[in-house]
């Protein structure tokens, strides 16, 4: 049987891109410009928007265009599952296309919900972990597109990195400039994930007071021991106060966990292509690096969205433990 001979063409394209991009890169008016690695996101123009009476005034700022875009973007493929699963339950019930890759992608999600909440309120905890996990992987996902803090507008400042290229001509440049880009990563932006990190926490209360009632509190405030053990009522007093802290230091945790890691690989993909210069491969690996670390820090901000919710539905089995623990030699005593 005569083998087929494989032509390995994919390298040869891989090959002429770097190529291209060494050729262009070195020309004056395609030239790369080093933009301005901030925290804060910048603003795209000067005048505010709009101003709030408590908040203040409101910019555009260049994380708000990719915000919308992936609301659109969601909503359409969104609707085009839902096309898609009414096609197919009224022909043969076998989801095709898009539907089938939701159907697939969301049922993984449920079982996985199911298994470590059970499956009393796994219908109450999935649609927060699914939407929070989904919406997060497609924003990070959603930055790797090419022209994302990349293309932008030149802006003097007083000090900033000296333009060779782009737009201005060598010798135009008497202070410097820096590179406002357009589109910027909606995770980089630490308000973005501050939001999410909020929405999972209170959700997270909401569901504690669904399950157990208003008992959810003593988890906070314990005093059902105080005049009973007066020190082991203390003790479990001042663990509730931390508890208080763990919930606020989630907060905290949720917001800079996902922000720094994406900023990270911002900071990351600047340095080695500023490094490299014309040389394009290497920045297009640490990308791919880039990729792997969007869709983990989406798991692991669903996965513990999923799992501190889980832990809400639960009773303080502890306590009952402790008040009869404590009432046992009293009662051994008084016999």
């Amino acid at each position: 049987m005569e083998t087929q001979k494989r032509r390995p063409w994919r390298r040869w394209v891989v090959l002429a891109l770097m190529i291209v991009g060494f050729v262009v890169g070195g020309m004056t008016y395609f030239a790369p410009v080093q933009p301005e690695i901030t925290f804060a996101a910048e603003r795209l123009v000067e005048e505010p928007l709009f101003t709030l009476p408590v908040i203040g005034p409101f910019y555009l700022v260049n994380t708000i265009p990719p915000l919308i875009f992936t609301v659109l973007l969601v909503l359409v493929l969104a609707f085009y599952t839902n096309r898609s699963m009414k096609k197919s339950a009224q022909t043969d019930l076998v989801p095709r296309g898009i539907g089938n890759l939701m159907e697939a992608f969301f049922e993984l999600l449920y079982n996985m919900t199911e298994g470590a909440t059970g499956a009393k309120w796994a219908p109450v905890i999935f649609p927060w972990f699914a939407t929070i996990m989904f919406y997060v992987l497609f924003a990070n996902l959603l930055k790797l597109i090419p022209g994302f803090e990349s293309i932008g507008i030149l802006r003097q400042v007083a000090q900033g990195h000296p333009v060779t290229g782009g737009i201005l001509q060598p010798g135009e440049v008497p202070n410097g400039y820096v590179l406002v880009p357009f589109l910027r990563g909606v995770s980089i932006d630490l308000n973005f994930t501050l939001a999410i990190a909020l929405i999972s926490v209170f959700m997270t209360q909401v569901i504690g007071i669904q399950t157990q009632g208003f008992g959810y509190f003593s988890k906070f405030f314990n005093v059902r021991n105080m005049f009973k053990v007066p020190f082991f009522g203390a003790m479990d007093f001042l663990v509730g106060l931390l508890e208080i802290i763990s919930e606020i230091s989630k907060i905290i945790s949720f917001a800079f966990r996902l922000f720094g890691n994406m900023f990270a690989g911002l900071v990351l993909v600047a340095i080695v292509s500023s490094l490299l210069g014309k040389i394009s491969i290497l920045p297009s690996m640490i990308l791919l690096f880039e990729l792997f670390v969007g869709v983990i820090q989406a798991f692991v901000f669903g996965m513990l969205t999923m799992v501190f919710m889980a832990q809400a539905t639960q009773g303080h089995g502890h306590e009952e433990e402790h008040e009869e623990t404590h009432v046992e030699p009293a009662e051994a005593h008084a016999l």
